[in-house]
């Protein structure tokens, strides 16, 4: 952890990374050898943020981008395997939408970071970051949507894609703000929170967690448009 940032601020984002967890286990019945790997992938990315592995910018390729791509291809190799879409086929999707609630508190914590300047403010709501109305829109979706079925399928499939193009845009900027060859914006003060730990865990771990969450929830209204006696 940076040392201008307050061990509380580390420690909110610690319970929402837990909340994550906890959540996404309760939404997928994950074998305890799938759990296992995520935790170690967990344990690996704090040991080694904490270590400053990542901190070494000027590596090529970016070390910083595993951090990136190993939860993308993760996510790629689970919607492609016939076993593993088995489980993902029997997630509780009103959780899975509920989880989406976690982009509340990250991105209080996100303004926080940049108060302390470890990120750039266009990385938060006073920027060009519109993350937080997912989080805040998530509960009724989970209620109106998924509960008491008033909104349309069409009204609910949109708000997912509209909460993955907010999800994308924070990414692409947060991603361009990195002191590494490639960035290109926040030079005064740029985005090197995620780069120690446990913020490490945000890249790593929660965002891949609410990307995963809106591809299940899309598969599950697709297949239910392909068959709607499905309700499930």
């Amino acid at each position: 952890m940076l040392d201008s940032i307050p061990w509380f601020v580390a420690g909110e984002f610690i319970l929402v990374t837990v909340f994550t967890l906890i959540m996404l286990s309760a939404a997928i019945r994950l074998s305890t050898s799938g759990w296992g790997i995520i935790l170690a992938w967990l344990l690996l990315l704090s040991v080694l943020a904490y270590l400053g592995f990542y901190q070494e910018t000027d590596a090529l390729p970016p070390r910083f981008t595993m951090v990136l791509f190993i939860p993308l291809l993760s996510v790629i190799y689970i919607f492609n395997s016939q076993r593993e879409k088995q489980w993902v086929d029997q997630a509780n999707i009103p959780l899975l939408v509920l989880i989406h609630v976690v982009r509340i508190p990250v991105e209080l914590i996100l303004y926080q970071l940049f108060e302390y300047g470890t990120i750039p403010e266009l990385m938060t709501f006073a920027g060009r970051n519109f993350d937080i109305l997912a989080g805040i829109t998530a509960p009724l979706i989970y209620y109106f949507g998924y509960k008491k079925w008033v909104l349309s399928r069409s009204v609910v499939i949109g708000w997912h894609i509209v909460s993955l193009l907010l999800l994308a845009n924070i990414v692409i900027h947060a991603i361009l703000s990195i002191p590494f060859p490639l960035q290109q914006l926040a030079f005064d003060q740029p985005n090197i929170a995620v780069l120690t730990f446990p913020f490490v865990l945000l890249p790593g771990f929660v965002v891949p967690a609410v990307l995963f969450s809106h591809l299940i929830a899309l598969r599950h209204e697709w297949k239910k448009k392909l068959n709607p006696a499905n309700l499930s």
